[in-house]
C-alpha cells in the first residue's frame, strides 16, 4: 500500500508574461491549471492509474505572484476512497533570487482514477505511518472542513 509521504510532489513554474493578468502577476486560471497538474501526478502515483479531475474545494488567492517570481505548487495524497482520491495543494510565490516564499492558495482536489476504456477503478487504500504523515493529513483535513 502506497505511502502519503511517496505522494508528494513539489514543481515550480516561473511566471512569464503569457501567463498574465492584466495587472502583471499570475491569471488565476493558470496556476489552478498548473495545481491541477501537480495534484494529477500526485494522485496517478498514488494510485498506479490515469486519475482525472473530479472536483475543487475552495480555492481562495490570497496574494499575487508577480511575473518573474516562480510559483511553487506542492501536493500529497491525504485520503482514499473506493475510486477517488483526495490531494492537498498548496501554492506560494517564490523569489527565484532569494528563495523566499509567500503562501498564496490552499486547496483540496478530488481525482478519480480510471482505466484504459475511461471507467473508474479501484485504488489502494492509504498507508499513513509517520508522525510526519499523520501530521501532514491532520492539516489536510483541517483545510478541507475550514469555514471560509
Amino acid at each position: 500500500m502506497p505511502r502519503l509521504i511517496d505522494t508528494h510532489i513539489e514543481n515550480r513554474m516561473r511566471v512569464q508574461p503569457n501567463h498574465a493578468n492584466n495587472y502583471e502577476t499570475a491569471h488565476g486560471g493558470i496556476v489552478m491549471k498548473w495545481m491541477d497538474e501537480v495534484g494529477a501526478m500526485s494522485a496517478m502515483r498514488f494510485a498506479g492509474e490515469t486519475c482525472v479531475t473530479a472536483g475543487v474545494d475552495d480555492l481562495s488567492f490570497l496574494r499575487p505572484i508577480p511575473v518573474g517570481d516562480t510559483t511553487l505548487i506542492e501536493a500529497y495524497v491525504f485520503d482514499a476512497g473506493r475510486t477517488s482520491v483526495r490531494v492537498r495543494l498548496s501554492a506560494a510565490r517564490e523569489n527565484p533570487r532569494t528563495g523566499e516564499t509567500e503562501a498564496t492558495t490552499d486547496s483540496c482536489f478530488t481525482f478519480v482514477a480510471i482505466d484504459q476504456d475511461g471507467n473508474p477503478t479501484a485504488v489502494p487504500e492509504l498507508t499513513v505511518e509517520s508522525e510526519e504523515e499523520e501530521r501532514l493529513q491532520a492539516q489536510a483535513h483541517e483545510i478541507e472542513s475550514s469555514p471560509e
